[in-house]
């Protein structure tokens, strides 16, 4: 198997600053957090924790950049987290190269982990839409 590129990562749920996985996950392990967008996706409610999935939309988050000496910890860590396993057929998100906007201009490459296949097309038939496609500023 091919090893990952090293990317930076698209958060947009529980895993941007102030949320609680991001305190469990990566406070202490980051060497750079970017306000960003993440155009050509669209948010759906989880429970508890949201969806990305490919749409005609905008997402909300943040550019997280791991420490180097913390990567390979990093990506074990959102993996699991994630329930992703490279090359399972039963992972709830898939880890997916994107183009995220930061703000202040320019893209970036990123993974994001966005609902697995089978999880996005019933999210598209029955599944609730977060609107603004930002996870922290939804009717709570």
């Amino acid at each position: 198997m091919t090893p990952s590129p090293r990317l930076p990562f698209f958060v947009y749920g529980t895993l941007r600053p102030g949320e609680h996985h991001h305190a469990r996950t990566l406070a202490g392990r980051v060497a750079r957090t970017t306000p960003a967008t993440l155009p050509g996706f669209v948010l759906y409610e989880g429970p508890g924790y949201p969806y990305a999935v490919a749409g005609d939309g905008e997402v909300t988050g943040a550019v997280i950049e791991p420490a180097a000496a913390r990567y390979a910890e990093v990506l074990r860590a959102l993996d699991t987290l994630e329930g992703y396993t490279p090359g399972g057929t039963a992972n709830l998100y898939e880890r997916v190269t994107a183009e995220a906007r930061p703000v202040g201009g320019g893209t970036e490459t990123v993974w994001v982990y966005v609902a697995a296949p089978p999880l996005a097309r019933r999210l598209r038939g029955r599944g609730t839409r977060i609107p603004s496609g930002d996870w922290l500023s939804r009717a709570r």
